[in-house]
């Protein structure tokens, strides 16, 4: 297995969801995986649950190019600092086209659709109706399940798909 897979998670600035971010990442390490976090600012991100992170860089510096894979956290703070981050859509869009894997859990699969990639695809979002409207206004076949994969693409339900989120983004990378 090669173990020098990028993985760039992004998390919301505050408020992002703590198992959607931790539980993902320690499956991403344990596999040997190069974890960068990104977020609004460089200052430290905190999360719904208490959770502190220290990011590695900001999401205006990065560019899909240097990873394997992009991966977005959910939590109430995504609607805020994440769905419209035209940085984050930009980053999103680079990574599509260069066909890498893109993953969003919670309210975050929204900033897939907002980026317009979600067309024709089956996603799945947090079941909140102005979460689910959104998703269905970037074209995606809404469907309420823990974990979907359409192509290179994983959309994942809430905080409690987090763990076989991390797993399925896992396989696809090891595949």
């Amino acid at each position: 297995m090669d173990n020098k897979k990028k993985i760039l998670m992004v998390i919301a600035q505050e408020n992002f969801r703590d198992e959607e971010f931790l539980q993902p990442r320690e499956i991403f390490e344990s596999a040997g995986f190069d974890i960068t976090v990104a977020t609004n600012q460089k200052k430290v991100a905190r999360g719904m649950l208490g959770g502190k992170v220290k990011p590695d860089t900001t999401i205006s510096s990065e560019k899909a190019d240097s990873y394997d894979a992009i991966v977005i956290s959910g939590g109430g703070g995504a609607k805020k600092y994440l769905w419209d981050n035209k940085e984050l859509h930009e980053i999103v869009q680079n990574a599509y086209k260069q066909e890498k894997l893109i993953a969003a859990i919670c309210i975050s699969p929204v900033v897939l659709a907002k980026a317009g990639i979600l067309k024709g695809k089956k996603s799945t979002v947090f079941n909140d109706p102005e979460s689910v409207k959104q998703i269905k206004e970037g074209g995606a076949e809404y469907q309420d399940k823990d974990v979907i994969r359409d192509g290179h693409i994983i959309t994942a339900r809430d905080p409690d798909a987090a763990r076989s989120f991390g797993k399925t983004v896992l396989e696809f990378l090891k595949e």
